[in-house]
């Protein structure tokens, strides 16, 4: 039985603009404010032979070190990058001939430019993650527009590499949190945690919040499977349970997105879950089975005897580790049923395995697709010529595969170091383009005793009154109910999260904050809410404060209407002025200020980019995004770009040409 995945791999292409759209569009929103000249983190520290372009690039891997050229300052030349990425991925969207390797190799080195000045702002899994999977993207799309709708046996290869890579994702996520020792994963009560001390909860999280701790031990239990023994069916050969997987991972994925605001992350990796799939699943393809009778009964009945099987396997294994039982009162009960040592030791058999069947997997992959464009293509000069490119392609999937091998196996080390000299070299070499990297979301949970929360004051005298800096999307006001907001990632409110969790002198960006908010920088004050005290003059002073917030309960929250309730802990950042020497002397040894960007001669194109940014400004920047999505989403409906369904049958030749 022929099934085919070019329409699958079509739809993926598309769903990447779509991600990239979400990412360069936030981005730019919030440039000015975060890396402009007198931003938060000026972007032109990091570029020190911004004069000499070459040199810049060659040190950086940046085209914002040719911003000269253009006639623009760095952050003028952020701003341009975010702009044409943004445009070149709604393309790409839209007319789905656009998404080839060149487009999307223009949006991953656009990315990469911008990551390289990004700072604490951009290092985040998911903007590696993006320059990852955008990379291994280039592979997977057609090298020119004509090729689009031709079948190519690579597509199999590189949408492999696809599916190892969500592989990696999930499989680190899950085991990470019962490697870090973390009470509340291995107690299985991390989830009410979670809702109430994630960067930016979604109102449903409070509701969340509120169910019983056995549904929430049952959740984490349900986490548990999904992300680690359910990955293993990614490269299973029975059809159904590569597509339950695929399933399970995007159940996840939304029940995430419905309590949280990850920005883009869950859309990508919902996105990655279309390797899983195949043109049959999502109806482009009817496929015939020309097999004979018997043997297409004994093909059927392997392929339902191996289902059921694996299924079982699963739940027995489900029940007997984590001891699963239903009580008199209708409950069902659960706790891990094995600890650290033995894990470990599992561990220790499951890396080296899971990399065996990785390698076994992209054998075969490669054979079927060698076997194809041997068999399957018609003409001496077209076979040749598919074989070769498959060939060639099939090197750089093992070279991709072999670079992963390194961060990844860093989940166990022994296995780390056993990894093949030559791939731990290719490594080191490409570390500067984010081609891979190791990945573990939730290590610990963070919030136990409550969230931390910096707040941010200002007053004029030091007795006061002392007036809090509201930001939109962070918890600050009691009364205001946690928004729902991705796919924008508003990243001085994540960063003001992270910052909670150490203190000020582990944060340099936020005295650099409390600098620009002293000052009244318009692009900085940008960031806050619009109801925000101090949008129009700067305080005095200003302080910070560090809170321990929490949800209301129920009943005390209908009657006060109030979201959180909070108890301050303790002073975060001392009394500054504008004028407070260490605060100056140490903002110009780090370079945040005293340091000046090139000048920018194109007042043209400057100009042009400041009418655009006087008028997105004053937008929501969610609906922003939302209205780029289903402005292309409403532009495809009109094309009338729906397909007919595409058959095959084995057997018959997917590629014309002349015959030998």
């Amino acid at each position: 039985m022929a099934v085919d995945i070019l329409h699958t791999r079509n739809f993926f292409l598309r769903c990447m603009c779509g991600i990239y759209m979400f990412a360069f569009g936030s981005l730019y929103l919030q440039v000015p404010g975060l890396y402009g000249e007198k931003g938060i983190l000026p972007a032109h520290t990091q570029l020190p032979n911004l004069k000499y372009p070459k040199q810049c690039f060659y040190d950086k891997l940046t085209v914002l070190c040719f911003s000269s050229y253009v006639g623009l300052n760095v952050s003028y030349m952020m701003e341009l990058l975010t702009l044409v990425g943004t445009v070149l991925s709604f393309v790409g969207m839209v007319w789905k001939s656009w998404c080839t390797a060149t487009l999307f190799f223009l949006l991953w080195g656009a990315y990469l430019s911008l990551y390289q000045v990004g700072q604490t702002f951009l290092w985040f899994q998911w903007d590696i993650l993006l320059l990852e999977i955008g990379f291994l993207t280039i592979l997977v799309a057609p090298v020119s527009r004509r090729a689009w709708s031709e079948y190519r046996p690579r597509n199999l290869v590189t949408m492999w590499l696809i599916r190892w890579a969500l592989f990696r994702l999930m499989f680190a996520s899950g085991v990470v949190k019962l490697q870090s020792s973390c009470p509340t994963w291995w107690g299985l009560t991390a989830l009410p945690l979670h809702y109430e001390s994630q960067c930016i909860p979604t109102a449903l999280a409070w509701f969340m919040y509120k169910l019983p701790l056995w549904w929430h031990k049952l959740c984490v239990v349900a986490t548990f499977i999904i992300e680690i023994p359910v990955p293993f069916l990614f490269f299973s050969p029975v059809r159904s349970h590569r597509i339950f997987s695929c399933y399970t991972q995007i159940f996840l994925q939304i029940m995430i997105i419905f309590t949280g605001n990850y920005n883009f992350f869950n859309l990508l990796t919902i996105t990655l879950c279309l390797s899983l799939m195949d043109d049959m699943h999502l109806c482009y393809q009817h496929v015939k089975d020309l097999s004979f009778g018997f043997i297409s009964y004994v093909k059927g009945t392997c392929s339902w005897i191996g289902k059921w099987v694996g299924f079982g396997i699963l739940a027995y294994y489900t029940m007997a580790y984590f001891s699963l039982r239903v009580t008199p009162q209708g409950t069902i009960e659960c706790s891990i049923a094995f600890n650290r040592e033995e894990f470990d030791a599992w561990m220790s058999r499951a890396v080296p395995l899971s990399i065996a069947i990785g390698a076994f997997s992209l054998v075969i992959t490669i054979a079927e697709a060698l076997t194809s464009a041997l068999f399957e293509v018609r003409g001496c000069l077209d076979r040749f010529g598919v074989f070769s490119t498959t060939f060639v392609y099939s090197l750089a999937a093992i070279i991709m595969f072999g670079i992963s091998l390194v961060p990844y196996s860093v989940l166990d080390r022994p296995t780390n170091q056993r990894v093949w000299p030559v791939f731990q070299n290719f490594y080191e070499h490409t570390s500067d383009l984010q081609l891979t990297s190791a990945y573990g979301l939730f290590r610990r949970m963070t919030g136990v005793g409550g969230r931390p929360e910096v707040i941010l004051e200002g007053a004029n005298s030091l007795d006061g009154p002392w007036i809090v800096y509201e930001f939109p999307y962070k918890p600050g006001a009691l009364d205001s109910a946690p928004p729902l907001v991705a796919p924008h990632q508003p990243r001085v409110d994540w960063q003001l999260w992270f910052a909670a969790l150490g203190t000020y002198n582990q944060n340099p960006w936020l005295i650099s904050l409390a600098y620009r908010l002293l000052s009244g920088q318009p692009e900085v004050i940008s960031l806050l809410d619009p109801s925000s005290a101090w949008r129009d003059s700067p305080p005095k002073y200003i302080k910070a404060s560090k809170y321990l917030y929490h949800f209301t309960d129920t009943i005390e929250g209908r009657e006060s209407g109030m979201w959180w309730k909070r108890t301050r802990e303790a002073d975060y950042l001392p009394i500054f002025t504008v004028d407070h020497a260490p605060l100056v002397e140490y903002l110009r040894k780090i370079g945040t200020i005293g340091t000046m960007d090139i000048p920018a001669t194109n007042q043209p194109l400057q100009q042009g980019l400041n009418t655009l940014r006087n008028f997105v400004d004053k937008l929501e920047p969610a609906l922003v995004l939302w209205g780029l999505f289903i402005t292309a989403c409403a532009i495809i409906w009109a094309k009338g770009s729906t397909k007919p369904i595409v058959m095959y049958t084995t057997g018959t030749s997917r590629q014309k040409g002349g015959r030998c």
